[in-house]
């Protein structure tokens, strides 16, 4: 899915940027174009955090969710390396489109050298460590050790950041232990929810503070011109997919999803804006030029503020429904993939017990005990392999795991009674 995730995080970021950013200079007369692709950019990429959860949720194919993930990774950093440019022209700077095409590739290439760099050392230190709270606290400064030098450079921190964290991601499973992972799991999940609900704050803390300064009259109509731009983002995102998806699908007929129509139209309508616009928007520069009746500042925030909740209320709420009528509540590809896998493990599992026999010549009832079970494994992924119905689980397997899960409670309530009676520290 890389050229799919390609095409969106950087070709669709530079359309939608140019279109939002031609609607609004349309719209409020005086905008320079300067500050109006600074805007087209700072509503331009999707934050991908709801369609996400949606999608996990609801159980769609994995391309979907893989596709919408890749391009939340990277299309910050195309609109972000945009909104510099376009800010630097703003504030009193000159463009020429070959030093912007130069500033963007230097941007791509410098960050991803950054941070595959920073992602190795780090690696190498990590993997040398088995102290979990040492580990976390690494991992919390590794998006610093990462972005700021790539700044400071030149190059985009956004991307060295990805790149550091694709490549410890890669290698999290041999350089550290389960306990650091599911700790460091949520401790991430929990700041990422934190720094979420601070921006929002933040956000609902300014709009009372814009609106007071603002007549009601220049409220409502930056208000208007945010529902047009949003109107406009959502036209480009589904104008931009489905041309896309059938051209990769006739130069690569093999890569051709199933109902790649109905995939593409979910595609095209999980575009909904969020925090990276609204921490972007919130950063924006005092210095802007005022011209025209409208004070610059303010407009972007009232017209940023209005795609957000537009798109997070419009197609956050109707994207479940859209999702459920067009049948892609589940994937079949990944039952049959976790099958096999399953029963390759199995396959590795009894050639090892077969292995161990003339090793352990008395211990044979054992070995034989676990070939049963492994056996007794085999059958159930026989039956998931040859299940139909996604709902339509292995009735055994499912009462074998309640049986376990009773089993473990009983232990759990032994050792927790212990730890009430004072017996056990």
């Amino acid at each position: 899915n890389l050229g799919s995730i390609g095409s969106l995080a950087v070709g669709l970021v530079v359309a939608s940027a140019l279109a939002a950013g031609a609607t609004a200079h349309a719209l409020m007369p005086g905008l320079p174009w300067a500050v109006a692709i600074a805007l087209g950019a700072i509503v331009a990429p999707p934050d991908e955090i709801a369609a996400t959860a949606i999608t996990a949720r609801l159980a769609v194919p994995r391309r979907i969710v893989t596709i919408l993930e890749g391009e939340s990774l990277l299309n910050d950093a195309t609109a972000l390396t945009i909104y510099g440019i376009a800010i630097a022209v703003a504030v009193g700077g000159s463009f020429r489109p070959s030093s912007g095409a130069l500033t963007f590739a230097g941007a791509l290439v410098g960050g991803s050298a950054i941070g595959l760099a920073v992602g190795f050392v780090l690696g190498q230190v990590r993997q040398r460590i088995e102290d979990t709270p040492v580990e976390i606290t690494i991992s919390l400064l590794t998006p610093y050790a990462a972005f700021l030098p790539a700044q400071l450079l030149g190059a985009s921190g956004v991307i060295a950041t990805v790149v550091a964290g694709l490549y410890l991601g890669r290698r999290a499973s041999h350089m550290a232990g389960p306990d650091t992972r599911l700790t460091g799991r949520a401790v991430w999940e929990t700041l990422t929810f934190l720094l979420n609900g601070i921006v929002f704050i933040i956000t609902g803390l300014e709009v009372p503070l814009l609106l007071r300064d603002l007549p009601p009259a220049i409220a409502i109509r930056l208000v208007g011109i945010g529902l047009v731009v949003s109107l406009a983002l959502v036209a480009v995102r589904a104008l931009w997919i489905f041309p896309t998806s059938y051209l990769a699908c006739r130069l690569r007929p093999e890569t051709r999803p199933p109902r790649l129509l109905a995939q593409s139209l979910v595609l095209s309508w999980a575009g909904m804006r969020g925090v990276v616009s609204l921490a972007v928007v919130l950063a924006l520069p005092p210095g802007l030029p005022e011209s025209g009746p409208l004070p610059v500042r303010e407009a972007l925030l009232i017209v940023t503020l209005t795609v957000i909740v537009f798109t997070l209320l419009g197609q956050g709420l109707t994207l479940p429904w859209l999702i459920r009528s067009l049948g892609l509540g589940s994937d079949p590809e990944l039952r049959a993939e976790e099958a096999d896998a399953r029963q390759q493990m199995i396959d590795a599992a009894t050639r090892r017990i077969d292995e161990l026999y003339p090793v352990w010549p008395g211990h044979r009832p054992l070995l034989d005990r676990m070939r049963d079970t492994y056996a007794h494994r085999s059958e159930h992924v026989e039956r998931q392999r040859e299940q139909t119905d996604p709902g339509d689980e292995d009735r055994e397997a499912i009462e074998h795991r309640e049986i376990q899960r009773t089993v473990i409670d009983a232990e759990r309530e032994a050792l927790l009674r212990l730890r009430a009676e004072g017996t056990i520290d």
